[in-house]
């Protein structure tokens, strides 16, 4: 079937047509780069590198421009800068750096453009300006500020309408304000803050104008799909379209929201034990430290376990869980090494699924019935079935980002050179007892294995082994 995404903004699924279907767009908001990222903070980038995946599997990957931005100016950068006495460049090329190697170790393919703010501030200005002149925005003692009541379709993307977002939003109450809800594009720097020139004195960006402008800049507009998470919704990707529309003095204009982003995607929250994260609980779990603990793929597989427009709950047992299915995968690639893949597309369980505004519960699905087949396969010794499940597995497997690592290693495990070296010496004394029926010394081999915590796999072509989860 032809992909269907859910549209934020329309409240439904649609079928997904780009305007252009030689150059589709896709802008993510990404980190900001002050300290390392929580595991909520790997939702979006993993399930959107599972969409940017699927569409250059469709339109090619010369027809797919895919933007995920970088913050690097931001309060807390600041902050944090000026308790280490250093630029905030050092502060935001550290955690950057860290971003990108956590990144790629979930396996989740880099953008094609990652455009930072501290790069865009003359379009940034520049587009400010054209707001002002739509008459949507005012300067205001060093400050610009978005008039809100300018735009008649604001709120159309959260749904609230303006008294419920003053109630339910951190309103800031300043003289210079027009309306309480008018919010900043422009705004001056204090002492020994990092600071650009404007026609309206030294200072800095507001946070939404920032990826408006990017958007802009690298992609033009409209783009095709706007994708994030579901807490960005409002006020930030709400303020996106406002400012985005109103720079080109579409206001007043019925549908304009069009004129920014055809398609707004956003994935739900993600809990810890069946609770918000929080400092104040000390629940905020760090992926740097995760996937120091455990693969990469495991923490993936995880992200994607459950639909991205559902809550997700983070716990031992999903991670448990995770594991114990790539160990199966990778079993069923492991036994079947000796079999060359053949070249075959996903089957159409899997696309059906996965086209299903990204159903990558369903799509796993198909992903077990494929190891299954492998496995039959095998004990068959129908090798031609097994080289068709094994290429259809591998080319389903590309679209989700997993089973990336070579199989032997993944089921062995993090393991010293001595311990592989006692285990391979172990199942070939194994081998030569069974053969010689002495029962007694396999079963003192057995033991030894279990001691070591050694799961041995027996199949035809010998046996293979994993450290147990």
């Amino acid at each position: 079937m032809p992909l269907h995404i859910h549209d934020t903004l329309r409240r439904e699924k649609r079928l997904f047509t780009p305007r252009d279907a030689n150059r589709v767009t896709l802008y993510v908001c990404g980190p900001t780069v002050y300290d390392y990222a929580h595991i909520g903070n790997a939702r979006p980038p993993v399930v959107f590198d599972v969409l940017v995946r699927l569409l250059r599997r469709t339109y090619g990957a010369d027809h797919v421009i895919y933007a995920r931005n970088v913050t690097d100016v931001d309060d807390k950068i600041n902050q944090k800068a000026a308790r280490e006495g250093v630029p905030i460049g050092d502060v935001t090329a550290r955690y950057e750096a860290a971003y990108l190697a956590d990144m790629g170790l979930l396996n989740v393919s880099p953008p094609d453009i990652a455009p930072h703010v501290t790069e865009h501030i003359p379009a940034i200005v520049s587009q400010i300006q054209s707001i002002i002149d739509a008459g949507c925005a005012y300067a205001a003692e060093g400050h610009v500020l978005f008039d809100v009541s300018s735009y008649k379709s604001y709120g159309a993307l959260s749904g609230r309408n303006l008294d419920d977002m003053i109630a339910g939003a951190r309103v800031e109450v300043a003289p210079y304000k027009k309306n309480p809800h008018d919010f900043v594009l422009w705004k001056p720097s204090k002492a020994d803050e990092p600071s650009w020139p404007s026609p309206w004195g030294e200072g800095r960006p507001g946070w939404h104008i920032e990826c408006s402008a990017m958007i802009e800049e690298n992609l033009g507009l409209p783009i095709d799909i706007h994708g994030g998470g579901i807490d960005l919704v409002f006020p930030h990707h709400e303020n996106e379209i406002a400012q985005g529309v109103c720079a080109h003095g579409h206001a007043h204009a019925d549908g304009a929201h069009d004129e920014y982003a055809r398609y707004w995607m956003h994935n739900g929250f993600l809990t810890v034990d069946a609770e918000k994260m929080s400092k104040s609980i000390g629940n905020v779990l760090l992926l740097h430290d995760l996937v120091q603990a455990m693969p990469g793929e495991v923490v993936r597989w995880a992200l994607l376990s459950a639909h991205y427009r559902q809550p997700l709950d983070w716990n031992q047992s999903l991670l448990d869980q995770s594991k114990k299915s790539l160990d199966r995968l990778y079993g069923a690639l492991h036994r079947s090494s000796g079999v060359a893949a053949l070249d075959l597309d996903p089957p159409a369980d899997f696309l059906k699924s996965i086209e299903d505004d990204l159903n990558t519960p369903g799509a796993m699905a198909s992903l077990f019935a494929l190891s299954s087949e492998i496995e039959r396969g095998m004990t068959a010794g129908d090798l031609d079935a097994v080289a068709q499940a094994r290429g259809r597995l591998i080319a389903c497997a590309s679209i989700l980002g997993v089973l990336q690592a070579d199989p032997a290693a993944w089921l062995e495990g993090d393991v010293s050179d001595d311990l592989r070296v006692e285990v391979d010496a172990l199942l070939e004394q194994r081998a030569a007892a069974r053969a010689a029926k002495d029962w007694g010394e396999a079963d003192r081999i057995r033991d030894r294995l279990n001691e070591l915590n050694v799961v041995v796999m027996d199949g035809p072509d010998g046996a293979t082994w994993r450290m147990k989860g």
